[in-house]
């Protein structure tokens, strides 16, 4: 190893502080974004679809012709649930986005980064924070039948 590669110890390896490691870094942090948008992307279907099936049949019961439903509170479970797994996972997709980004800029591998972590935060944490608050109020809407 040259001298103007530095290297840092870790528990389970070394790190070394040269081009690759660093563009490594970027590549690593640049997955994790991919990670948490197709994280959001399925949670988004996952409210969209609960709360289409909860109208899509509560519109169809109240077509004249059709037949009356044999369970007609099993969409909106459905509906409720597909909500609710879509609010759990933005809640743990954050949760891991988090504590993943927190280890890239753990001091191990801030010195790679070649760059510093303030004013280095992704707007997609706000993006899941009014997901999740239209989430709630799509589930308590269908909860409550508001519409």
């Amino acid at each position: 190893m040259s001298d103007d590669q530095e290297t840092g110890e870790t528990g389970r390896f070394t790190v070394r502080t040269v081009a690759e490691t660093h563009f490594a870094w970027i590549r690593t942090r640049l997955a994790v974004e991919r990670t948490i948008m197709a994280w959001v992307r399925t949670a988004v279907s996952l409210i969209a679809f609960g709360f289409t099936i909860v109208q899509f049949f509560d519109r169809l019961q109240q077509m004249p012709g059709t037949a009356p439903p044999q369970f007609p509170s099993a969409p909106r479970y459905l509906g409720l649930s597909l909500i609710f797994c879509g609010v759990a996972s933005l809640v743990i997709a954050l949760w891991e986005y988090r504590w993943t980004i927190n280890y890239l800029w753990s001091a191990d591998y801030a010195k790679i980064a070649g760059m510093k972590k303030e004013g280095r935060s992704s707007p997609i944490i706000a993006v899941i924070l009014v997901l999740m608050l239209v989430g709630i109020f799509a589930f308590f809407t269908v909860l409550l039948r508001l519409i």
